[in-house]
């Protein structure tokens, strides 16, 4: 059974996130906050949207390496410290979400923090996966 976006039915439906996930049975992995920086952990510049592809590409590279696919990433938390910036690019970073993800919307939760530990990091992301069982 392929994993399953939960609404019921009497909500409106979410913008670019599930409200729940109901996992098909596999094995969990857990990422780390993952940030704008490439392998040489250099932040890959100041914008919120290349950070947000970079911490994207970052929990997709971590996911294949367990053998996974974007798809089986189940839950992501986003940590951010710039709101104005954010919400002036959502356009955009729906496209590059659209880009990696496609349709498939994990359930999110999005948080405006004060700073991030990595200098230069405008924003982290953390999430959840489950796989199929080998």
């Amino acid at each position: 059974m392929p994993h399953r976006a939960l609404q019921p039915s009497t909500w409106r439906s979410p913008v670019g996130y599930a409200n729940g996930i109901e996992a098909a049975p596999g094995r969990t992995l857990f990422l780390a906050g993952q940030i704008g920086w490439d392998a040489e952990q250099r932040i890959v510049g100041p914008h919120l949207t290349d950070q947000f592809a970079q911490a994207l590409d970052n929990i997709l590279a971590i996911v294949a390496e367990a053998g996974g696919r974007p798809e089986h990433v189940c839950r992501m938390t986003g940590f951010c410290t710039d709101k104005p910036a954010y919400m002036g690019a959502r356009p955009r970073l729906g496209a590059i979400w659209r880009e990696r993800f496609g349709r498939h919307y994990p359930a999110m939760s999005l948080v405006f923090v004060v700073d991030l530990v990595d200098e230069g990091a405008t924003i982290e992301l953390e999430a959840t996966a489950v796989l199929p069982l080998r």
